[in-house]
């Protein structure tokens, strides 16, 4: 089923900008250049969960998360059963498929974990834009994939750690990333999207182990485990277990 085309115009995308993610490319751009981009007449899509964004060879796009979560997952030693994959969660404020930007053909399969609300933009456009008329946007990109590369390493390949602690942190990277405030307290943070499968690919622990560990965390009372949902009753609780 194709996405839902939004209604959204781009005046409707100057809200809520400033509230994106730090460090993610949204909130690292300035407003100035946030209503040149939208010059050209971006329209958001609302995808539904388990939706994959379409970024294949032949589609040339990238997109810029808007609302909600997003699986990818890339397969260095090959697609067949059983072969491990790398798994990365993205959020709000992040631009995803910044590799066809470089290089034409390139892709990564990129699961809706959520209904997600995302601005497609075709590749080629983009990176004129942010070539050729706004340097700041170009800056404001890689200065983001930097600091998710970093974040990435201190989330997902910390594999000489104990199961609780790393699946603590990303759970806490989650809740700063994707995390909404709970509607009936605001002392509580929801996840929406991820499930333990998920969580136990992403860290590649056997799904036992991350079960055990979020119901270490649970125990604690810092955590409700839902189906495809966690919600974070206790923020600093939480980063307790991380360690740092």
């Amino acid at each position: 089923m194709p996405p839902a085309i939004e209604t959204a115009r781009p005046t409707d995308l100057l809200q809520g900008r400033e509230d994106m993610p730090a460090g993610s490319f949204l909130q690292r751009i300035s407003p100035d250049t946030w209503h040149r981009l939208l010059k050209a007449n971006p329209r958001s899509r609302t995808f539904a969960r388990d939706e994959l964004l379409p970024m294949g060879p032949q589609d040339g796009m990238v997109y810029i998360i808007w609302e909600g979560v997003v699986r990818q997952d890339r397969h260095p030693l090959g697609a067949a059963p059983g072969i491990p994959s790398i798994t990365r969660f993205r959020g709000a404020g992040q631009l995803v498929g910044e590799a066809a930007l470089i290089m034409r053909g390139s892709t990564v399969a990129t699961r809706c974990l959520s209904r997600t609300v995302a601005i497609p933009c075709r590749a080629s456009h983009f990176s004129f834009l942010i070539e050729r008329r706004l340097p700041e946007a170009r800056h404001a990109l890689l200065c983001s994939l930097e600091e998710r590369n970093r974040t990435d390493e201190a989330v997902y390949t910390m594999a000489i750690r104990p199961p609780l602690e790393r699946v603590s942190r990303l759970l806490a990277h989650l809740a700063d990333t994707a995390g909404v405030p709970d509607p009936n307290t605001a002392q509580h943070v929801i996840i929406n999207g991820p499930g333990q499968k998920d969580i136990a690919a992403a860290l590649q622990l056997a799904v036992s182990t991350t079960e055990n560990a979020l119901r270490t965390l649970r125990h604690h009372g810092v955590l409700e485990a839902r189906y495809r949902q966690f919600v974070v009753r206790d923020v600093d609780g939480l980063r307790h277990f991380v360690g740092t």
